[in-house]
């Protein structure tokens, strides 16, 4: 019994531990969840205002063609994914992983057929693992990215499809929606189909002409879509991490309780036998 109760204390002891690490993750993630949130707010009226400026000059350009507004015959498909580079964020990385994954196997039926760009290094070793064409990867991120951080990435992406090496390119990441709920969004980047849709023209003058400038705008427009998108999954992911890590707290905290009332009913039957033993012993000798 004496063993049994040792075993339950360091038991105990080592759960406490745990919900120590757990509490102080929590509240740190909390901390960078408000921070991201603050970011990916901030970046949406720039997304917002370049896709008016886009918009305008291509409902008002007759005959406007880019390859970026044509949609085409698929014969091959680009996938940029947005994961994390750590674990402990409960479904964050699994849930947009599988959701792909499963887009995969339905649409393609060899890896010719589709091409995978990565941020994140959970996103990364999964393909690895799985064989998965992967043509460039970011990994490393800091908490607070910068677009100059997937610069490159982006832009790869964006041009490959200009340059036909696929038909169209999906995005996916999850989308934030409170600490709580963060949805895997699956959307269709490239071409830019509800741009060349809008029907809205303001009075821009042009130099040299409207379709240098449309040239230009619309690889950047894609970036940009790309980085809200990240800014977005990074609030996803310290939300995540912060409700699984208020879950763990409060599992260990259950244990702990458990634990502690295992121990006092051993203890007490412990102290309870040697009362016996000694009422015994002494009716034994008189």
């Amino acid at each position: 019994m004496a063993k049994g109760m040792r075993d339950i204390k360091r038991e105990i002891k080592s759960k406490q531990n745990m919900k120590q690490i757990t509490k102080a993750m929590e509240m740190v993630s909390a901390a960078k969840l408000r921070r991201a949130q603050e970011k990916a707010q901030a970046s949406r009226p720039y997304a917002d205002k370049m896709k008016e400026v886009v918009a305008s000059i291509a409902a008002g350009t007759k005959g406007v063609k880019h390859p970026m507004l044509e949609t085409r015959d698929v014969k091959r498909t680009g996938y940029l994914v947005i994961t994390s580079d750590r674990g402990l964020a409960g479904g964050y990385n699994a849930n947009i992983l599988r959701k792909l994954s499963q887009t995969i196997k339905q649409k393609h039926k060899s890896a010719d057929e589709y091409t995978l760009f990565v941020i994140g290094r959970k996103g990364r070793d999964y393909f690895r693992r799985n064989n998965m064409p992967i043509v460039e990867e970011v990994i490393g991120l800091s908490d607070a990215p910068t677009f100059a951080d997937i610069k490159s990435i982006a832009a790869n992406a964006v041009s490959m499809f200009a340059n036909g090496a696929y038909d169209e390119l999906y995005l996916y990441y999850n989308q934030f929606v409170n600490a709580i709920t963060q949805i895997p969004t699956e959307t269709r980047l490239l071409p830019l189909e509800e741009i060349s849709e809008e029907t809205t023209v303001s009075s821009y003058e042009y130099e040299p002409s409207a379709e240098g400038v449309l040239e230009e705008l619309l690889p950047k427009y894609a970036e940009t879509l790309i980085y809200s998108a990240l800014l977005d999954g990074k609030a996803s992911e310290h939300g995540a991490r912060m409700t699984a890590m208020g879950s763990a707290t409060k599992n260990a905290t259950k244990m702990i309780n458990q634990l502690t009332l295992t121990y006092n009913r051993a203890r007490q039957a412990a102290i309870t036998q040697e009362i016996s033993e000694i009422v015994a012993g002494a009716n034994a000798q008189s």
